[in-house]
């Protein structure tokens, strides 16, 4: 029996001659001789010789052999060792599918695992070069003023949604793709799945309440268009941050939009703080201390016309005077070391008009009011000092009764309600912390008991007494309720001869009896006499 080994290499000269010597059988053995033939098919080469020979040597049947025989003693082929041990991993690995499979699954998990890291890094490389992010924290001013034009933009969407076409085109003022991608936002808006609601209170001098509900864009993604571009608002709060002076969670508004748009930050930020100023122009603000810091007390006030409040003749004169020469002069101040900062103290009984004329004054020149009460509970003399340098703009810094003060520093079970020193008030009103341009006024009904370090120049730059009405006070206030009623006048001078009374209780007394000017002459022992109940 013959044993045939093929080395598979291809065979590239087809006229190859091959000398296979074959075993017969002996004449001393019954059976056969196994023989191993290598055969090998590649092209012969130079340096060896195209032969096959047997790997074995056995008995020799014939004493003549063919001259292309190979001496019997060689045992090994021609092939290099490394070449051998190459074909042998090849064969193994073409041989395996388990192999391939492997190694196939491993190359594509390679490929998707660079392509996943591209497309990141790829988006990465393009969100920062082609958008650009504005970020607004809830401690910034402009955060309100924005949540405040969001929901503007609420209600101006859904109106615009229940408007005709004609309606729509026509305030739109745009062209169709324009008026299309407005649409298109509203409607992205509207079925937004994340919402907070804004409440409007208002009651009327009837007793009528009024209240209106607006649903404006909550915590989450959203996506709006303004002048053309489109930006995604993202507002998010943060339940591990808080706001330690009011408790409320860190909130920040997040807008984004292409890089190419980002004149529409500046742009939109204006359109919201005009609107703002909008809702509060021709009236006063009231803050007053929430924590560390200045907050809106109600809703801003109609702007009271500093002729309402009816003064003593000069008192009013000489107090704006004073108060405008100050504000136009802040140069002078500076070029000659001054501290620019100017204090006023108005004096006199209760109901004469002291915090009337304060918030007349405020009007006139167009300024805010801060009230701060230095009784409150938990006021120290940090906070104090805090509060007096960090006012709004533009505001008139009010301390009311300021004789009582320290009146009530009694312990109680609580504790102190207050605890600020008079020391602590002196250094915040004239100490090397105070703050520049900054207007006080200060009010009180017993300036006897003030301390004289606390009204000294410097700290009280101006005081006036604003006491009960005089002849001509009243007199004024009579004809602006009752115009062109001369002799009632008069007459209601001349009957109130001798007494004493405040404007607070005129102003009251002429309320009751509006449109009715007999009947208030008549009663002017409603004036006169204290206490009356009928």
């Amino acid at each position: 029996m013959a044993a045939l080994i093929l080395n598979d290499s291809p065979v590239e000269e087809a006229d190859q001659t091959l000398t296979i010597p074959l075993a017969t059988q002996g004449a001393s053995s019954s059976h056969p001789q196994p023989q191993i033939i290598y055969i090998n098919t590649r092209p012969p080469t130079p340096s060896s010789a195209t032969t096959i020979q047997p790997s074995h040597s056995y008995p020799a049947q014939n004493t003549s052999s063919s001259s292309s025989q190979t001496s019997p003693t060689s045992t090994s082929p021609n092939l290099p060792k490394a070449k051998e041990e190459k074909n042998f991993v090849q064969t193994v690995l073409d041989s395996n599918p388990y192999f391939s499979a492997g190694f196939g699954l491993m190359a594509v998990g390679a490929g998707l695992t660079i392509l996943r890291k591209g497309t990141v890094s790829g988006a990465s490389v393009l969100r920062r070069q082609l958008l650009v992010t504005l970020e607004i924290p809830s401690k910034d001013k402009s955060y309100l003023w924005f949540l405040h034009w969001m929901s503007s933009q609420s209600r101006n969407a859904a109106s615009l949604t229940h408007a005709s076409g004609a309606e729509a085109a026509s305030a739109g003022g745009k062209g169709i793709f324009g008026r299309l991608s407005d649409r298109v936002a509203n409607k992205v808006n509207q079925r937004s799945q994340f919402l907070a609601v804004q409440t409007e209170f208002k009651q009327h001098d009837n007793g009528s309440v009024s209240t209106r509900f607006n649903l404006v864009p909550g915590n989450g993604k959203h996506l709006i268009r303004y002048n053309g571009a489109w930006i995604q608002v993202e507002r998010t709060r943060d339940a591990k941050m808080m706001d330690l002076s009011t408790g409320a969670p860190w909130e920040t508004v997040t807008l984004t939009t292409l890089s190419r748009d980002r004149q529409v930050f500046t742009a939109l930020l204006q359109e919201a703080q005009k609107m703002a100023l909008l809702n509060q122009e021709g009236k006063t603000v009231i803050y007053t201390s929430w924590g560390p810091e200045w907050r809106p007390f109600g809703q801003p006030r109609k702007r009271r016309v500093l002729q309402s409040v009816i003064l003593d003749e000069g008192v009013g004169e000489r107090v704006v005077s004073d108060v405008k020469e100050f504000v136009k002069n802040e140069k002078w101040y500076a070029d000659r070391g001054i501290p620019y900062r100017r204090g006023y103290l108005l004096y006199g009984p209760p109901g004469s008009g002291k915090t009337s004329f304060i918030q007349a004054l405020a009007g006139e020149l167009e300024y805010n009011i801060c009230i701060l009460n230095l009784s409150e509970r938990g006021l120290t003399n940090d906070r104090l000092n805090h509060l007096l340098t960090n006012l709004p703009e533009r505001s008139i810094m009010l301390l009311e009764d300021i004789d009582a003060a320290f009146a009530k520093r009694d312990k109680t079970q609580e504790g102190f309600q207050s605890m600020v020193t008079f020391s602590g008030l002196l250094n915040a009103l004239d100490g090397v912390a105070s703050s520049e341009g900054r207007i006080i006024f200060m009010t009180t009904n017993h300036i006897e008991v003030l301390d004289p370090a606390l009204i000294r120049p410097g700290r009280v730059d101006l005081r006036e007494y604003v006491g009960d009405a005089t002849p001509a006070q009243i007199r004024k206030m009579f004809k602006r309720f009752y115009e062109r009623e001369e002799l009632l006048a008069e007459k209601f001078v001349k009957s109130l001869k001798g007494h004493r009374v405040s404007t607070a209780a005129l102003q009251g007394h002429f309320v009751h009896f509006k449109d009715r000017p007999e009947d208030a002459c008549a009663n002017v022992a409603y004036l006169t006499t204290p206490h009356r109940v009928d």
